[in-house]
């Protein structure tokens, strides 16, 4: 692989960051509210997962 200059890299450093499409303010908007909402399902899943567990996990220690 040829060494690049320092300049040139930085000429493909631009280049590539121009092609860089960012989404819009209501995209970023929509998209946090999304991951809001599976993130407290997905919490409380797990709460009711751990709980169960915990629940199964104390009976056992009970018959011992």
């Amino acid at each position: 692989m040829a060494k690049t200059s320092p300049g040139e890299f930085i000429r493909q450093v631009r280049a590539e960051a121009s092609k860089v499409v960012w989404p819009t303010r209501q995209e970023t908007v929509t998209t946090a509210i999304f991951v809001g909402i599976m993130m407290v399902i997905l919490s409380i899943f797990f709460l009711g997962i751990d709980s169960l567990f915990g629940a199964i996990v104390r009976w056992l220690l009970t018959l011992v």
